[in-house]
């Protein structure tokens, strides 16, 4: 269809540029969203400037922002991964257990370990619970939500037998042994900004270079966007679903990790609901659920929105009640605008073709 023309015989703007400017406006729902929802708590929540609140939040951020960079990648894969909450739990327990106890060997003996090892064992615990949901999924053709689902029950409940439902508490660690900077980890600073956030910023780079400068992120795409077409180009699809969910319980392993030394204890609940906030900062920055597409940056900000939204709403005063329900609204909305936008999009190719 041609677009209307004037007695002057220049062409006069149709619905494909009102369409363009639409989608234009989509795609940068989430930073529209950031700008309002820092405005409209700088006004309504009292101390919400100061730059101590801004700390707090900036930790909150990293925690979800983390977990998000899992799932992203999880999701353009066209899967879904329920289980990192559990993980974060199950991790927690693991690390609290390590600092306090060790390995007990079962003859007068027990290993004890300095923090850069009970860092790597933790992340390998969380890997591999990654693997197994990735096993799950590509060897047992066990459908994505009822995988992960599974394992969110049983990294729970594992969580729970670790301490039989108790806190691991006063995780100061040893100076003999060299846990005693664990604490460092979710406590420490680096020119002023909490390590914890320094963490998020290493692994969304790095998550940013895999997914926009190598075959493996090419793959992660392709297999999202269309799993034959990729398997029949060659992708090996079944070893990009075993990484992505591998990478998802690495990062859930790296929040449990901060989380236990910002609290130096650890509890088996740690990390309920958490799947739910990953979810909807990777969905507000642009992840298909569909899969196939999104980006890190993208998740990046909408962590910051669903950071800056509980904590204000904290601050106002809101119940806790109500805010679960608005997270759950703005998954919903976000899901909603994604098909919006993805129609839009269709539109203006049409057009475009015309």
């Amino acid at each position: 269809m041609s677009s209307p023309v004037t007695a002057q015989g220049s062409k006069v703007a149709g619905p494909s540029s009102q369409t363009s400017m639409l989608l234009l406006l989509l795609k940068m729902r989430t930073f529209v969203a950031l700008i309002l929802v820092f405005a409209f708590f700088a006004f309504a929540a009292p101390n919400f400037l100061t730059g101590a609140n801004m700390l707090i939040i900036s930790k909150h951020v990293a925690l979800n922002a983390l977990l998000a960079i899992g799932m992203t990648f999880v999701i353009v894969s066209g899967g879904i991964d329920l289980s990192v909450g559990s993980i974060v739990g199950l991790c927690a327990m693991v690390a609290g257990w390590l600092v306090l106890y060790g390995i007990d060997l079962q003859i007068g003996w027990s290993l004890q370990f300095n923090t850069i090892e009970i860092c790597l064992i933790v992340a390998v615990v969380g890997v591999l619970i990654g693997l197994i949901n990735g096993l799950l999924i590509t060897k047992l053709n066990v459908a994505p939500f009822i995988a992960t689902l599974g394992t969110l029950y049983v990294a729970r409940g594992a969580a729970l037998l670790f301490s039989e439902g108790r806190t691991f508490p006063n995780l100061a660690g040893n100076p003999d042994y060299g846990s005693d900077t664990f604490k460092l980890i979710g406590s420490g600073t680096l020119l002023g900004f909490p390590l914890s956030v320094w963490i998020m910023v290493v692994v969304a780079l790095a998550a940013a270079y895999l997914a926009t400068r190598t075959p493996l992120g090419r793959h992660i795409y392709a297999v999202g966007g269309n799993e034959r077409g990729a398997a029949l180009s060659g992708v090996n699809v079944d070893r990009i679903k075993l990484f992505v969910y591998m990478f998802s319980g690495f990062c859930a392993a790296l929040v449990g990790l901060i989380i236990a030394s910002q609290l130096q204890a650890s509890h088996p609940a740690t990390g309920e609901t958490f799947e739910l906030n990953a979810i909807a900062a990777a969905v507000l920055g642009g992840t298909s659920m569909s899969g196939g597409r999104g980006r890190i940056g993208g998740t990046i900000v909408g962590a910051f929105v669903i950071g800056i939204l509980a904590d204000g709403l904290i601050m106002m005063g809101v119940s806790s009640f109500w805010q679960t329900v608005i997270k759950g609204l703005v998954i919903i909305a976000a899901v909603v605008v994604d098909q919006v936008q993805q129609k839009l999009q269709a539109r203006v190719v049409l057009q475009s073709q015309a």
